[in-house]
Parts: structure tokens; sequence; C-alpha cells
């Protein structure tokens, strides 16, 4: 079974810098890819962007392009998400989902049958 634990959450003012990770147990191999998620209170749940734990290449929405850097670090079984220039409009909940599907995965929720418990991110202006 895949578990994965969120951490790095917290408060910072606009413009700030969070880095958010994503432990994947029992290894990052069990996996094929991974995504990140957020959501704000009344709002859906979107996706932020995704990495194949195995491959090249990374995807990311709109919104976050040019400002969120996902990467991962195999050894240590974890996902990290650079949120840089942050607004009040990313401030959310945000999840850790993965896959362990062959195919192609974007950042559409029903790719990810595992998800995390989340960290919250608070952004002040």
């Amino acid at each position: 079974q895949v578990h994965l634990v969120e951490s790095g959450g917290g408060s910072v003012q606009a413009g700030g810098t969070l880095r958010l990770s994503c432990t994947v147990s029992p290894t990052i191999a069990s996996v094929s890819a991974i995504a990140w998620f957020r959501q704000a209170p009344g709002k859906e749940r979107e996706g932020v962007a995704r990495i194949y734990t195995d491959e090249v290449g990374t995807f990311y929405d709109d919104h976050v392009k040019g400002r969120f850097t996902i990467s991962r670090d195999k050894p240590q079984n974890t996902i990290y998400l650079e949120m840089n220039s942050l607004t009040p409009d990313d401030a959310g909940m945000y999840f850790c989902a993965a896959t362990a599907a062959s195919a192609w995965t974007f950042l559409a929720i029903h790719e990810y049958p595992y998800w995390g418990q989340g960290t919250q991110v608070t952004v002040s202006s």
C-alpha cells in the first residue's frame, strides 16, 4: 500500500517562498507519477504540478507556471514543490497524490488513487 505524507506548509507574506515535501512509502519506485493539488475553502480541488518518478517530464497548471517547481529526490523517496512569488490566491490545503499507472498522467483528480492528508499554506497580503 502506498502512503504519502506532506510537510512544509506554513504562513508567509505575499511574495514569499515555501517548499513543500511529499514523502512516499514504501519507496518512490512504488509509483509512476506524483502530483500536487490544492484546495481553497469553498473551491474545488485543482491540480498544480506533476512529475514522473522515473522519467523526465514535468507538467504545471498555467496559474503556477514559472513560479512553482516540482522536483524529486529518489534516494530520499521525496517529491518537492518549491513555491515562489506566492500570492493570496495560492493559499489552501496542498495535497500530494500518486499513481502507479503506466499511462500518461496529467492533473486530473481521477488519475490518482493515492492521496496524502495535506499541508496548509496561508499567504497574507
